[in-house]
């Protein structure tokens, strides 16, 4: 047995996971039975959910701002983490 709801979500963040979700196949149903079948089997949320340290916050407002360091590729990754 099944049983419809509505949910409100923001607009643009419902559009671009329509579009991420429709290239792995999924329509925006049946990723949410998926996401309520993962609650049911973790008998919780199926990811770790807390505020984040001072250290990731960091690195967040770097992303948010593009001040974080990039790379041309994954070598140039590796040499900067080894030095």
């Amino acid at each position: 047995m099944k049983t419809q709801t509505t949910i409100r979500v923001d607009e643009v963040n419902y559009n671009l996971a329509k579009e991420i979700l429709a290239k792995l196949g999924l329509n925006y149903s049946q990723a949410i039975s998926v996401f309520n079948n993962m609650i049911v089997m973790n008998k919780g949320l199926p990811f770790e959910v807390k505020i984040p340290n001072q250290e990731t916050q960091k690195a967040l407002d770097e992303l948010t701002v593009k001040k974080g360091k990039s790379f041309k590729n994954v070598n140039e990754l590796f040499d900067d983490l080894e030095n």
